[in-house]
């Protein structure tokens, strides 16, 4: 029987990953700080287990939003982590540190949603799972209980609102938003990503970044139209 690596729900307090909301929609500021680079100690060099427990422990909320940035589906998003986690499980002890973990992680992260959102849409298009409404976009936060109601309507609203400007993106121009401007990767960070050349990365980026700030003023138009006055996803 397979070992799972845990579960959402089942991972340490610090370790839960939670949609960064503060102006989520405002780009290129700063939505999520890179965690810094583990480093295997002699323990863990001699313990490919214990190695992969730390990979684990620090990467999992990496991994899990970056599934869910990319278009895995709620219902989803849980079997796609154990997924990356499965072949980090039997990789890791190759993995020599010519890249940066992060970018081997989202590299097999891609790998792992592109195949998730193929499963999701064949079992919708069968009429065996419904598609995702507002409400299912948005994932719990692990803090979610020290929230006031008014906090809890705004975080939901404002990770919805990313998900749902992300979705408005085709998958290449998803994947170098989510690296650059929520990530905040480098740009050879990402051509090492995406096993592409910086040149292409720095033309694809602009015409990204054109598509997600056209997306979101369509968003907040919509939103401005359902609720005249107010002014959503502003810091």
């Amino acid at each position: 029987m397979p070992v799972r690596f845990g579960a959402w729900k089942g991972a340490p307090a610090a370790t839960k990953p939670d949609e960064p909301v503060e102006s989520a929609l405002n780009l290129p500021r700063t939505l999520v700080a890179p965690a810094p680079e583990p480093s295997a100690s002699p323990v863990e060099q001699a313990d490919p287990s214990s190695r992969f427990e730390r990979v684990y422990e620090e990467h999992f909320a990496f991994v899990w939003r970056t599934l869910r940035r990319l278009g895995v589906a709620a219902s989803a998003v849980d079997d796609a982590v154990q997924d990356v986690f499965v072949v980090v499980h039997r990789k890791l002890p190759g993995f020599e540190g010519r890249s940066s973990l992060r970018t081997w992680l989202f590299g097999i992260a891609r790998l792992v949603a592109r195949d998730a959102r193929r499963a999701t849409r064949r079992r919708r298009a069968a009429g065996l799972e419904p598609g995702e409404g507002d409400g299912a976009l948005v994932d719990a936060a692990p803090d979610a209980g020290a929230l006031s109601p008014q906090e809890r309507a705004e975080r939901a609203e404002a990770v919805a609102g990313l998900y749902t400007v992300l979705a408005a993106l085709d998958a290449d121009k998803r994947e170098l938003v989510v690296l650059a401007d929520l990530e905040e990767m480098t740009v050879p960070e990402i051509a090492e990503a995406l096993q592409s050349n910086p040149n292409t990365v720095y033309s694809r980026l602009r015409s990204a970044r054109h598509d997600f700030e056209q997306a979101v003023a369509r968003l907040r138009a919509r939103a401005a139209h359902a609720a005249p006055g107010r002014k959503p996803w502003t810091s």
